[in-house]
């Protein structure tokens, strides 16, 4: 049976990490550089940075904080935030990410995917879909961009498999109605999108107690948890995370 990877998020605006509700209302979570450093010798996984402004303020992620980071941390390290270029990802590779995450300008080029997975590989590749529950068609959710905040009329299980074909080796799935809720993940999304890819998928949105990330595995095929509120503010350690899942039959490495 393949482990589980358990990954840390940092959220990062304004060089500080951050979490919100939805998208919105953020509080300070701490310093990036700080919070990698833990999540790395608490034996997280891999570790996700993401700059949350980066797309609405049209600016490049912050190539020298990401170096910082990744002298801190000795686990996978993946990048994004207003990513729009394969130089962009290039530079962002160069300073230490290990994986590029791209979300809005793969929306408004798709050939931006297949670009990245020939001149890097795939699994280089990951691809961020920000899903939002449709209210007008049940059982549907469409593809959100620029940190959220502006939908689209992309349906998010087609996107996701145009995705895997055009190259992306990952897809990290986050529910904006889940996010920061505490209330567990949106895994009816997390099923429909596992069950439609053959790639490996990372569910986000919506951790509070151990229970949500077994169900999330478990209910909704996830390959991998994401999280922040659960760890950030010390609720629980990388380390109980692990042993909890495997004390319910799940995979990980401990």
């Amino acid at each position: 049976m393949l482990t589980k990877r358990i990954i840390p998020c940092l959220d990062v605006k304004d060089n500080r990490v951050v979490k919100g509700i939805k998208f919105l209302n953020l509080r300070d979570a701490g310093d990036p550089v700080e919070l990698g450093a833990r999540y790395s010798e608490e034996g997280a996984d891999e570790l996700v940075f993401l700059d949350i402004t980066a797309t609405i303020h049209f600016r490049k992620t912050i190539v020298e904080l990401v170096e910082k980071v990744a002298e801190n941390v000795f686990i996978p390290f993946t990048v994004g935030g207003g990513v729009q270029t394969v130089e962009q990802m290039d530079e962002l590779l160069r300073s230490g990410a290990d994986k590029v995450s791209v979300n809005t300008a793969a929306v408004q080029n798709p050939r931006l995917i297949t670009e990245a997975a020939q001149r890097f590989g795939n699994q280089c590749v990951v691809l961020a879909i920000d899903a939002r529950r449709s209210k007008t068609k049940p059982g549907k959710w469409q593809v959100c961009v620029k940190a959220g905040s502006e939908p689209t009329d992309l349906d998010v299980i087609q996107w996701a498999v145009e995705a895997e074909k055009l190259g992306a080796g990952e897809i990290l799935l986050t529910s904006m109605d889940t996010d920061g809720t505490k209330t567990g993940y949106d895994n009816e999304l997390n099923k429909a999108v596992t069950d439609a890819v053959n790639i490996p998928v990372i569910a986000s949105g919506g951790a509070g107690k151990l229970e949500h990330l077994y169900d999330a595995i478990v209910e909704g095929g996830a390959d991998a948890v994401l999280m922040a509120s659960i760890t950030h503010f010390g609720n629980y350690s990388v380390k109980q995370i692990k042993q909890y899942l495997a004390s319910r039959g799940i995979a990980v490495n401990l």
